[in-house]
């Protein structure tokens, strides 16, 4: 089974970049609903309409899950370019459709979606309601928990560009967590299913994206959504999409999360989790808080007569400006920033900073500069 092949054949064309709202999507279940398949399951705080989409016959249900953070759309791409394998005419996806039944709610909050935000509409971060279930969104994603009776949970996600493989060097472009069910973070069955799938699909992306995977936390916080339902019993897995080099759209990471959902069946329906791979999982490299989007080394810096040579580090701010997102770098830090790496590095060689206000970066302002005032930097990147 050739993944890139697959990817480049069945990859969703009309919805692409990091803004994906109900607007987006809206057409593609409409194609989709040719049976009722298609149901509107709840509604948000404001109003809108949360969709389900199920599809598949078989006896092993799996309940699937995007954008309950509404700015985090990678794996909504990925998971309708999954839906577009399985709806093609492969040996593959009939046997998919005949092992599985899948139950998927691409945009949990389409609140937060459309106003491109982490939290829902009234500001509450739904993967940290999963016991008080406050919201409207919480509620509807927890009943069909109920209901459906899942043997396995995908809760998908996106991850920071602030976040490396191990200290490496290398980003975590993929990450995936077998959420711990009480707070002595043991292994029980349930637990160690989700475990080993991991393991398998990082044994294979490592073909692809060697180094780049990573391991989140598995700090237990009976709050947030994975916790919970590995708690009440049934093998949850949680999925990353982070940054690969250049990629701020997404649309590689996009691949990988494909890749991953694939991997993930293909060894539920092999039937080989009854191995223990806790020692493949525990070495996936631990995500670590290592990386900036900009880092500037070896700065002169002239402040007050006094010249330093340091390093600065900017940081995009993903900002919703007329339906787009833009991506303005501001400066965030000064200093040594020792074992930090930035996606874009820049070594100065002890030309000096200046700038349209001040003689030095200032925190919070945005990425424009000049070195040795010939160099001229734009919203972090030099202008040509």
């Amino acid at each position: 089974m050739n993944l890139e092949v697959l990817f480049t054949e069945y990859k969703e064309e009309s919805i692409s970049g990091r803004y994906l709202t109900l607007d987006h999507i809206k057409p593609l279940l409409d194609k989709l609903n040719t049976n009722n398949q298609v149901q509107i399951i709840g509604t948000s705080v404001l109003g809108e309409p949360i969709y389900s989409y199920q599809f598949g016959t078989g006896q092993t249900r799996v309940y699937l899950w995007s954008q309950m953070h509404g700015n985090e759309s990678t794996t909504t791409k990925a998971l309708f370019d999954f839906i577009n394998l399985l709806n093609g005419e492969t040996d593959f996806a009939k046997r998919m459709l005949n092992t599985f039944t899948f139950y998927s709610i691409p945009i949990l909050n389409p609140d937060g979606a459309r106003l491109y935000t982490r939290a829902n509409a009234v500001d509450v971060d739904l993967n940290r309601d999963s016991q008080d279930l406050t919201q409207p969104e919480s509620r509807v994603l927890r009943e069909v928990f109920e209901s459906f009776k899942p043997h396995y949970c995908f809760n998908l996600h996106d991850q920071r560009t602030i976040f490396g493989a191990g200290t490496t060097g290398k980003p975590a472009t993929v990450s995936f967590l077998a959420p711990s069910y009480n707070e002595e973070r043991e292994v029980n069955e349930n637990r160690l299913k989700a475990i080993n799938i991991i393991a398998g699909i990082n044994h294979e992306l490592q073909k692809y994206i060697p180094g780049q995977v990573g391991r989140f936390d598995d700090s237990f916080n009976i709050n947030c959504i994975g916790d919970t339902f590995q708690f009440l019993g049934v093998p949850t897995i949680l999925f990353e999409a982070g940054h690969y080099p250049g990629d701020y759209e997404r649309e590689i990471t996009r691949k990988y999360i494909f890749f991953s959902l694939i991997l993930s069946f293909k060894l539920i329906s092999e039937n080989v989790l009854v191995d223990n791979r806790f020692g493949e999982y525990l070495n996936i490299s631990q995500n670590n808080v290592v990386f900036y989007d900009f880092m500037y080394k070896n700065v002169k810096i002239n402040y007050d007569g006094i010249e330093i040579i340091t390093n600065f580090v900017a940081q995009y701010k993903e900002e919703l400006i007329e339906n787009k997102i833009q991506f303005n770098a501001y400066i965030v830090e000064v200093g040594e920033l020792e074992n930090y790496f930035g996606h874009y590095e820049y070594d100065a060689k002890e030309q000096e900073y200046s700038d349209d206000f001040t003689n030095f970066p200032k925190l919070g302002q945005k990425a424009n500069f000049y070195l040795n005032k010939n160099v001229k930097f734009v919203n972090g990147l030099i202008k040509s």
